[in-house]
Order: C-alpha cells, then sequence, then structure tokens
C-alpha cells in the first residue's frame, strides 16, 4: 500500500505522499521527512516495521523532490523564494492531513539528514504540533565553515543566478564525504556499508541530483535557525528528542554533529534526550548494515514517548 501515492493540496504545491496504515490498534502517527536529494519512497520498509509496532505512517516528497508538484520549484529547488517558510508549511499541511484521519493520536516527527532539518524547524514553527522529534544524520553544527559556504553561494547567486546548480557545494560536500571513505568503490559509498544500497541509489533516477543553489542557500538557513535561543525557546522543555548518528558518516563529521546538537539541547533545559551514534555506521542508518536493531530501539522510543502523551 505504501508505494502508491497520494495527493496532497497545499498552498501552491500537490505533495506527492505515501501512506502505511496502522496494524492492529494504533499508538500515534509518524511523519517522514526524507532528505536532500531523494525521495519518500525509499522509506518503504522503515514504514512498514513502524506499522506493525502501531504507527499510522505518513512520507511526502519535498518540493524539487520526488513526484511532488509545485509551481516555481523544479527537481533540486523547493522555491525561487521563501523555500524554507514554503516546505516547513507542507509539514504542517501533511501533518494537519494525518491527524485529521486519525484524530486523537500523538504525532512523532522523524527527519533523515535535510529532513532532520527540517523537522526541528517546523516543531519550533509549530511546536503545538507535534507530540515527539527525531532527528537523524543531520548536522546543525556547522559553524564558520557553513557561513563561508553561504558567502559563496550568494557569490554563485550575483553570478549566474539561484535557479542552476551550484558548481562549488557538491565538492565541499557528497564529493568530499565519497572520497574520505578508505578505498571506496563508488563515490557515494559515504551513505552505506551495504553495497547492494548504494547501487540502489546510484541506479534510482530520483536520487543524486544537483541541487540549486537556492536549494542549497534554503539548507543552511535551515541548519543556522533551529539551534538558536529563541527558536528553541518555543519548544517544550520536555519534549522528547531522539538524535541518531553514525560513527562513520562523513556528512555529520563521523557523529560528532549529532552529539553537538544533543550538548546543546541539554544545556537549554531539555529533559528527554535520547542519543544515539552507532559506531560503525554510515549516513544512512535505515540503509546500513543493522537498520533492523536502529528501527527496534527507535520503535521502544516512539512507545515511550506515545504512552506518555
Amino acid at each position: 500500500m505504501y508505494l502508491q501515492t497520494q495527493w496532497l493540496e497545499a498552498p501552491e504545491t500537490a505533495l506527492a505522499f505515501h501512506h502505511e496504515p496502522a496494524d492492529d490498534q494504533p499508538r500515534g502517527i509518524l511523519l517522514i521527512l526524507h532528505g536532500l536529494a531523494e525521495h519518500s519512497k525509499r522509506y518503504a520498509g522503515f514504514a512498514a516495521a513502524m506499522a506493525a509496532r502501531g504507527y499510522h505512517v505518513y512520507a511526502h516528497d519535498h518540493r524539487g523532490h520526488g513526484a511532488t508538484a509545485a509551481s516555481g520549484a523544479p527537481i533540486g529547488q523547493f522555491a525561487r523564494r521563501g523555500g524554507v517558510d514554503r516546505v516547513i508549511a507542507d509539514v504542517a499541511a501533511m501533518r494537519d492531513h494525518a491527524a485529521s484521519r486519525h484524530p486523537g493520536l500523538p504525532v512523532i516527527v522523524f527527519g533523515h539528514s535535510m529532513g532532520g532539518l527540517v523537522a526541528l524547524n517546523t516543531a519550533i514553527t509549530h511546536p503545538e504540533k507535534f507530540d515527539a522529534v527525531a532527528v537523524w544524520n543531520s548536522n546543525f553544527a556547522v559553524g564558520l565553515a557553513g557561513r563561508a559556504a553561504q558567502a559563496i553561494l550568494l557569490a554563485e547567486k550575483a553570478l549566474k543566478g539561484s535557479d542552476v546548480p551550484s558548481g562549488f557545494l557538491p565538492r565541499l560536500t557528497f564529493e568530499a564525504w565519497g572520497k574520505s571513505i578508505p578505498g571506496h568503490r563508488t563515490a557515494f559509498d559515504w551513505l552505506s556499508r551495504d553495497p547492494s544500497e548504494v547501487d540502489k541509489y546510484i541506479a534510482d533516477p530520483l536520487c543524486g541530483f544537483d541541487a540549486s543553489v537556492s536549494l542549497w542557500l534554503d539548507i543552511f538557513d535551515l541548519t543556522f535557525r533551529a539551534p538558536q535561543k529563541q527558536h528553541l525557546d518555543r519548544l517544550p522543555k520536555d519534549l522528547p528528542i531522539h538524535l541518531v548518528g553514525g560513527g562513520e558518516d562523513p556528512a555529520t563529521e563521523r557523529g560528532k554533529a549529532v552529539i553537538w546538537l544533543s550538548d546543546r539541547l541539554k544545556r537549554h533545559g531539555f529533559s528527554r534526550i535520547s542519543t544515539q551514534i552507532y559506531q560503525d555506521m554510515r549516513h544512512e542508518t535505515l540503509n546500513e548494515i543493522g537498520a533492523e536493531a536502529a528501527i527496534s530501539a527507535f520503535a521502544d522510543w516512539c512507545d515511550k514517548a506515545t504512552a506518555r502523551s
């Protein structure tokens, strides 16, 4: 059922989404937010596992990704302007749609990588809409290097516009991460130690595309926005937050960025932070060797979060 594409009308957008209904007695709703240069159909296995644990699962394609059709947002771009606000509004619309279909159930938002950036930013924008937040394999700790990347992107925007692919950011991210894996077989071995999963990503025509200058700028906006004190203060301090990283993930500095976010949240008084670094895993925990154990642990955490709410 999950692979059957459905559509949700949102402002200026037809969101492509997928739904896996909960088996037996439902415990809650899980919203899945995918990462950069991929799409929601890749999460079918995760959705099935969570549905078996009693969660109605919804996952949509962000603007500029997968099958979502948005005016002014071709593949590789959230929007020509206001992309961050639009992608957050899409998540809120998806959440409201799911909640209307299953009234009274707690809602958990889960995001992988870029999806984790969107998840936390949506939570601080709409704190009343979520009962728990999960951020996996995301890097909010980009610091001065991130500011330098923003300057490069603004220079590219001034020279050639924002609708075209960035010439520099792929070298600093995907290409650099690929080269960092010793003895790498492909340029995408940084995603997973499982060669079959890497090959599926490479063969997928909806994965691995070049992001536009505007999309990269939006990603850095998301990165710097959420960890600011005035935004974190919008969230209840007892909100359950689940953080996961890979000890061999170059996109999060081998998990250091995940620990950075965990420490920052704790310093701001959040009392229900769960942090797990899977030491041998790379970027895509859900497509890694040992993913089943990580998913089972996540489902256990969801059970505790929904039981309290």
